[in-house]
């Protein structure tokens, strides 16, 4: 590996003895050198840096920087840095170019055939069978091209190019912007990822890219490190670094035992200060990058050290495979669309939580599969009854023998059937359909990140709408997490508002503002407002900022106290961490002894003190019975007041014996209570609203705190998740493990499933709580259908839980970045209120894609049973094929277009989620597809049929041979146009209400594509001509057309009054594929990530379903049923798989 490393740094000298040697730029240490320094670990690590350096401060000064004062902010001197030891920052794959894109459509297996089917079809229509043997072989005319079509025989071939040539561009253009709306996702996650670092003696937040070498940064619980670092000083610090290593076992760093932190890993205890030794390409993540990435490359361009990056992604869940579980994470926030495709394919394996496949995709692919089913057989029945019927008459009616030379002229006819029966297949098939489902999901996300949703995971938005749980925190989701003291206890008083300093003894008002001060992250200020009349800014951790808070209200500060005591000067930390639920700080006193200060929770502080203050600030016994009494009149009506309620504590330690500070319960035990603070953390106004409509929508909500009880029964009951004469559970988390496991402490699911479906809040939790609740509603299957759950998350230890729910919340503020990393959607502004925005989003986009598949439904009705009677009773369809192409690509690609971008209204939340069984064609839909259905085949065999005497025109059924384009089928294609037009319009409704044009106006993109069509309807009609096998019509027959066309929402109104109930024949389609119908091989497959498999959706489902269509609108050449049988029809049922087998 060092050898490797050292290949992209040739163009530094060579690593000298560093012992008087100055370096290149002046720097004490090169590149190379600080490489191979953080390629050690623990003791060894040590010994070279005493053996180099002397020390941590030697390494700092040989860095130009100092350990406290951190850099200058000098430009010039950053710049340098930059130069010589690199940017943190790896460089991304190079996107690929839309000829790359436009390259990579063209490789689907259905376009390629497409392809050679155009060009068969050209070369067809350009020869033309011997005229001489046509009396011999039969009347050629009888069911042949007429002489309009045969003469623009080539249209038909040149179309399917076009088509393919329009279906490439989508494709290309798709993922084309795909892939930029990801970057531009991507490059906002990562400005927003900032670090904190000291420089000028100043704390300050630097985006990531901008760290350098020699700069000193905080590191603190929850970090994702962004660079390597030494580390200076750490309290009680614990770094998971599964993600480098594969050992899943925290490791405690110290600066006199293991001081290497290494980028890509996770900080989840304690604190520190580091100096940054190795970034971007240099630091440890980068190297392991380059060795997977483009190595050969690397060799090439020594000079371009980043051009290696072959999707920094990628090689960070290769690492991940190691992982035994937890949360396995990349160094990056955000995968790019198009990652490197062969480490994808590795990648897959390697992504350790696994979702189910999404509940949409699901009903869809089976929905399909259903569909093209049907068509295959309705267009086989087409071609064997025309074939039977053309052999019967030729070779038994006729008595004709087959002649040698009459192959040609036959192939020609079984040319023309396939050809009729592929059209049948074409119309059959809802290509738009997955175009509908990408467009709508796409501008759902985009439309999300202005409602402060931010979505990393495409499918998320569509699971939220089938939200049936959502499990909450409390602080800043619920509440402002702007945190204030508005109670205390001090000196045996009970003060209800701030006291005047006055009324403290001097004694309890120093040891609280030295407790205050000393025992917080030395990173937790307040600062002045930045407008006048705005509040304080608070800075840090909310809990202290409320204690430093009340130090200021009592008229003292702060800052003199931590500048008398540095954070270097600590003797030991305790930091907080979720088992503890408490913080303690050792500081050396004058005389040589040492004293603790502490705070935490009061019901676990309270429990290790022995002693409390009294008025006089002396020192009186406080017994287990005293405890009692201080928890009812003192703590409970607190916390029935929504207050959280922290102890505060010290210790002294005489100076002769100093204990075993790694004994921490021994240490933290025999304390003394200075104070009990009452904190407010008030519920944001909007909430209760949030929750009422929720609540409405048929989601229940749940608090999962860490708080007491009381303060969470309190707040709960104040944002309405808890309501009077209701029959709810409140738990604290020991109850909850109590009632949910075995006498050998296993959970038991029956145990769990009396449990939850009562449970409103859950107090004083562990993340493992959080993770055990969440997992049993999923797996539970006592109701009807299974539940989905949401959940929201700040906290590093929220990871499990976030990546095991449906849909996981992460906190954009306040949310750690393994947070953020494990969830779903990032909440931009930590509000509740996005998450109903969410869920009104998730089912609009179920509900647009209900809206177009009612619309294509019945065009695919009519249109196949148009084109099968029309060929079994005529030999030949009313609708050409080239019409067909017009109706079925462009109008089903406009109409999903327009369909897919309704926005999202209130109603939405007034009905109950739909469920994973719900189908996704209801009966009302069924209804309607059925009901339109009837309506359209009455007028179009009407018209077939009778209409030239209707009109007074001649009949196209019986047209003489080389005839043009007949009136007679024009007016049947047109009327068929304006009825699907008039019909979108009827389908923007899918629930059964009669206003149809209810909100139409606030879709522009609908009204202008209601009238593009329509536009371009006239130009194909008046001047298509041969082409488009039209004919132009007069003004009269045109306004015909258009009243047959509104004709359709008159129809729409009647069948609006037949009530559903009474159809009792109709069935319902769609429904989520059941447990029982899936192998287990599909069961592991279908729990793969979701955003790759909707990426493939896209590209496989929507070339397949339009590819298939083209083949068979335009195919030519008897081998090609063959084809159809044995290579499609396999495909398609394959498609069901398509998203799973993504990965």
């Amino acid at each position: 590996m060092g050898e490797m490393a050292n290949s992209s740094i040739e163009l530094h000298s060579k690593p000298q003895q560093p012992r008087e040697t100055p370096h290149v730029g002046g720097f004490g240490c090169t590149l190379a050198e600080l490489r191979s320094l953080m390629e050690l670990r623990g003791a060894e690590a040590l010994q070279k840096i005493q053996e180099t350096y002397g020390d941590v401060s030697g390494l700092c000064r040989r860095l130009k920087t100092s350990p406290t004062e951190g850099l200058a902010d000098n430009t010039n001197d950053l710049e340098k840095r930059r130069q010589i030891y690199g940017q943190n920052f790896i460089p991304p794959k190079q996107p690929k170019t839309f000829l790359q894109l436009v390259w990579e459509a063209l490789q689907d297996v259905t376009l390629i055939i497409l392809e050679v089917a155009a060009i068969v079809s050209l070369g067809l229509s350009f020869y033309a069978p011997p005229g001489e043997e046509s009396e011999a072989c039969g009347n050629v005319s009888g069911g042949a091209e007429d002489e309009g079509e045969a003469e623009a025989g080539w249209i038909e071939g040149a179309a399917i190019l076009l088509s393919v040539i329009c279906v490439v561009l989508v494709t290309a253009f798709n993922d084309w912007s795909k892939e930029k709306q990801f970057r531009g996702l991507q490059s906002r996650i990562e400005q927003e990822q900032k670090f904190t670092v000291i420089r000028n003696g100043q704390l300050l937040q630097v985006p990531v890219a901008a760290l350098v070498v020699g700069d000193i940064a905080q590191v603190k619980y929850g970090d994702l490190l962004p660079a390597d670092g030494v580390l200076i000083q750490g309290n009680d610090l614990k770094i998971d670094e599964s993600s480098l290593t594969g050992e899943s076992d925290h490791v405690r760093k110290s600066a006199d035992k293991d001081p290497m932190l290494l980028s890509g890993t996770h900080v989840m205890e304690g604190s520190g200060r580091m100096v940054v030794t190795a970034v971007g390409v240099n630091s440890q993540t980068g190297i392991i990058f380059t060795l997977l990435g483009a190595g050969g490359e690397e060799e090439e361009k020594k000079d371009k050290k980043g051009k290696q990056q072959d999707g920094a992604m990628d090689s960070s869940q290769t690492r991940a495979k190691k992982q035994d579980g937890a949360v396995a994470m990349e160094m990056q926030p955000l995968k790019s669309a198009e990652g490197g495709e062969m480490e994808e394919r590795e990648k897959k394996k390697a992504n350790v939580p696994k979702k189910e496949k999404s509940v949409l995709q699901g009903k869809l692919t089976k929905l399909a599969v259903q569909i093209g089913k049907a068509g295959l057989v309705m267009s086989a029945i087409t071609v064997i009854i025309l074939v039977l019927y053309f052999v019967i008459e030729t070779f038994v009616v006729d008595g004709r023998v087959w002649l040698a030379e009459c192959t040609p002229v036959y192939v020609q006819y079984f040319v023309k059937f396939f050809i009729i029966g592929v059209t049948v297949l074409v119309v059959a098939v809802p290509e738009g359909l997955p175009l509908a489902v990408t467009i709508s999901l796409a501008y759902s996300v985009k439309k999300m990140m202005k409602d402060n949703n931010l979505v990393r995971h495409l499918d998320a938005c569509e699971t939220m709408g089938n939200a049936t749980a959502i499990c909450s925190d409390k602080t800043g989701t619920l509440t402002t997490n702007r945190m204030t003291v508005v109670q205390s206890y001090l000196g045996d008083t009970h003060y209800k508002e701030i006291p005047a300093p006055s009324a403290l003894t001097p004694k309890i008002l120093d040891l609280l503002v030295h407790a205050i001060s000393i025992n917080s992250a030395y990173t937790t200020k307040i600062l002045p407002p930045e407008k006048e009349g705005a509040l304080p800014r608070q800075v840090g951790n909310k809990t202290e900022c409320a204690l430093l808070g009340f130090v200021l209200d009592l008229k003292r500060d702060f800052q003199p106290v931590r500048e008398q005591i540095p954070e270097d000067k600590l003797y030991k930390v305790y930091t907080f961490n979720s088992v503890r639920k408490s913080m303690s700080t050792v500081i050396r006193m004058p005389d040589g002894g040492f004293r603790l200060f502490s705070k935490g929770a009061s019901e676990i502080l309270l429990k290790k003190c022995t002693n409390i203050l009294n008025s006089n600030g002396e020192l009186r016994g406080f017994r287990p019975r005293d405890r009692d009494d201080m928890v009812k009149k003192i703590i409970e009506p607190m916390a029935c007041d929504g207050l959280r309620t922290i102890c505060i504590a010290y210790r002294d330690f005489p100076a002769n014996q100093e204990p075993d500070w790694d004994n921490e319960n021994e240490v933290v035990g025999d304390l003394t209570c200075i104070a009990v603070m009452g904190i407010e953390d008030p519920v944001r106004p909007e909430v209760p609203e949030a929750i009422r409509k929720c609540q409405r929508a048929g989601i229940t909500v749940r608090m999962v705190t860490g708080d007491n009880i009381n303060t969470a029964r309190a707040i709960a009951a104040k944002c309405g998740i808890i309501q009077p004469g209701e029959d709810f559970l409140c738990l604290e988390g020991k109850e909850f493990n109590r009632r949910i496991r075995n006498e050998k402490g296993e959970i038991e699911q029956e145990r769990l499933d009396k449990v939850w479906p009562k449970l409103r809040v859950l107090a004083r939790s562990s993340p493992t709580d959080k993770h055990t609740l969440v997992k049993g509603i999923i797996d539970s299957t006592t109701g009807e259908q299974r539940q989905v759950v949401a959940v929201t998350g700040d906290g590093t230890n929220d990871g499990p839980a976030l990546k095991k729910a449906d849909v996981g919340f992460a906190m954009g503020i306040a949310g750690t970045d393994v947070a953020k990393e494990a969830s779903d959607i990032i909440l931009t502004d930590d509000n509740f209120t996005s998450i109903v925005k969410a869920v009104m989003w998730g089912r609009n986009v179920y509900d647009s894609i209900s809206k177009f598949l009612q619309f294509q439904l019945t065009v695919n009705v009519v249109a196949v049973i148009v084109a099968f009677t029309g060929a079994c009773i005529t030999q030949d369809s009313p609708l050409k094929a080239v019409q067909m192409l017009w109706v079925n690509l462009i109008m089903d690609t406009f109409a999903s277009l327009a369909l897919a971008t309704e926005p999202p209204t209130e109603s939405l939340l007034l009905r109950k989620p739909y469920g994973r069984d719900k189908p996704l064609i209801s009966r009302t839909m069924m209804k309607n597809i059925l009901g339109h259905a009837v309506y359209q085949l009455t007028i179009i065999f009407t018209l077939l049929f009778v209409g030239e005497l209707f009109f007074d025109i001649d009949s196209g059924r019986n047209a003489p041979l080389h005839s043009p384009p007949s009136e007679h089928y024009t007016i049947i294609f047109n009327t068929f146009v304006m009825m699907q037009l008039f019909n979108e319009i009827n389908a923007r409704k899918i629930h059964g209400e009669r206003n149809v044009f209810d909100g139409i106006f606030s879709n522009p993109i609908f009204c202008t594509i209601v009238l593009g069509t329509f536009g371009i309807q006239i130009v194909i009609v008046q001047f298509g001509g041969k082409p488009f096998s039209c004919s132009p019509l007069s003004t009269e027959q045109w306004l015909w057309c258009l009243f047959v066309g509104v004709g359709e929402l008159v129809w729409g109104q009647v069948i609006a009054t037949i009530p559903t109930s009474q159809l009792k024949c109709l069935k319902e389609a769609g429904h989520g594929p059941g447990k029982d119908e899936m192998t287990d091989e599909e069961l592991a497959e279908g729990e793969e990530e979701i955003d790759h498999a909707e990426r493939e959706l896209r590209r496989g489902q929507i070339l397949w379903f339009r590819g298939l269509n083209r083949i068979q609108t335009q195919a030519t050449g008897p081998r090609f049923l063959d084809l159809v049988n044995h290579k499609i029809a396999p495909r398609i049922s394959e498609a069901c798989t398509t998203f799973s087998v993504a990965k």
